[in-house]
């Protein structure tokens, strides 16, 4: 395995990261979908990498792609909104994506993000530009790929994707709603940054910032 690759620890320590990335985010996500959505994003998030976390951080798997679909499967049930359905179904085919891996290189992320994003798209019928989490993910993916092909390392590569996330999330604002409560006012949703994108730049930066340490 190489040095610069996710080990089982590490993926326990970002899904911990990542718990507490959404619940110090829970007022902020909730404050954001109450503009336009039912408000209970934030808790929707929480609860749902509270329970990915609490679900992996006992695991010894040494497939890494089953630890993230427990992680994924974890997320569904204890948080079975439209948001937590999702995310649950992001990380289960992430974790198809890269099963029976014990590290994970820029590489192996990269086929797990962009497994991540499809997921989503596939059970959301989202597509980029529809104001939605795509918005800040397909850009992270995308960037993860051109990193990897480009042979940087796994830090370098989601330095990038949390850029390219967090533009796409920015990019938003220029969107009409196409999903959601905000879909009924279209015009109104303009000017205003789309809180599922904002989940998804939070996503991606946690990674990085784990990923960096």
């Amino acid at each position: 395995m190489a040095a610069d690759a996710l080990t089982l620890e590490r993926v326990k320590t970002l899904f911990a990261a990542l718990k507490e990335t959404m619940v110090s985010n829970r007022d902020y996500l909730i404050e954001l979908d109450g503009v336009m959505g039912d408000g209970d994003l934030g808790l929707t998030m929480s609860n749902a990498f509270s329970a990915a976390a609490d679900e992996t951080a006992a695991l010894e798997e040494t497939d890494l792609g089953k630890v993230f679909t427990k992680g994924g499967m974890a997320m569904a049930k204890a948080a079975p909104s439209t948001m937590g359905t999702l995310m649950g179904t992001g990380f289960m085919r992430g974790g198809r994506a890269v099963r029976e891996k014990t590290g994970l290189e820029l590489a192996d992320m990269a086929e797990f993000w962009r497994g991540f994003v499809d997921g989503l798209m596939e059970r959301g019928k989202a597509k980029p530009g529809d104001k939605t989490i795509i918005d800040s993910l397909d850009p992270a993916a995308a960037a993860l790929e051109k990193a990897a092909a480009e042979g940087k390392s796994l830090s370098a590569g989601f330095a990038d994707a949390a850029a390219a996330a967090a533009e796409g999330c920015e990019r938003t604002k220029t969107m009409a709603a196409q999903f959601g409560r905000m879909a009924y006012n279209q015009e109104k949703s303009l000017d205003k940054i789309d809180p599922g994108a904002v989940v998804g730049s939070l996503l991606i930066k946690t990674f990085a910032d784990v990923i960096a340490r």
